[in-house]
């Protein structure tokens, strides 16, 4: 059975601020015109993250703009909503929470056959000196690049 991923969005800030160590897949709870919105890709990561609590994992601040189509069915544009993800895996997200001092961060929003998903990050914060180093080393990526010809 083949598996087709279409991207909608990635939150590009999570990866400059953050350490991703480790990534999750995880279903999202929605309704239909949400579902609807993510297809035209009108969807916002700003100040999005991720709490546990109990055996619930939920994702707050994700922006969704309404659909425009939609009447009465349409639901505010920064709700709460809940992550699917197994018990083995929120045990072991909670542990790295807790103890660890990680956080969690989505870093992408995805369809897989259809069905919204969305990859959850396990993250550690940058210092400040850490995303100078790998804005250096970008720009000398692109210097190299330049000079060669060639293009990653």
């Amino acid at each position: 059975m083949k598996v087709k991923e279409n991207v909608v969005a990635t939150n590009k800030k999570a990866y400059h601020e953050y350490f991703i160590e480790n990534t999750y897949e995880a279903g999202i709870v929605l309704v239909g015109s949400e579902v609807k919105s993510i297809r035209l890709g009108r969807v916002s990561f700003v100040d999005s993250y991720i709490k546990i609590e109990g055996y619930k994992a939920t994702l707050v601040n994700l922006h969704i703009s309404p659909y425009e189509k939609g009447s009465f069915f349409n639901l505010p544009a920064k709700r709460d909503r809940t992550l699917l993800l197994n018990k083995s895996e929120l045990n072991k997200l909670r542990a790295l929470v807790e103890r660890k001092g990680y956080t969690l961060v989505p870093t992408k929003i995805y369809f897989k056959n259809a069905l919204v998903k969305i990859e959850v990050g396990v993250a550690k914060g940058k210092h400040t000196y850490d995303k100078k180093q790998a804005l250096m080393e970008k720009e000398l990526d692109r210097k190299a690049s330049r000079y060669t010809g060639y293009d990653d």
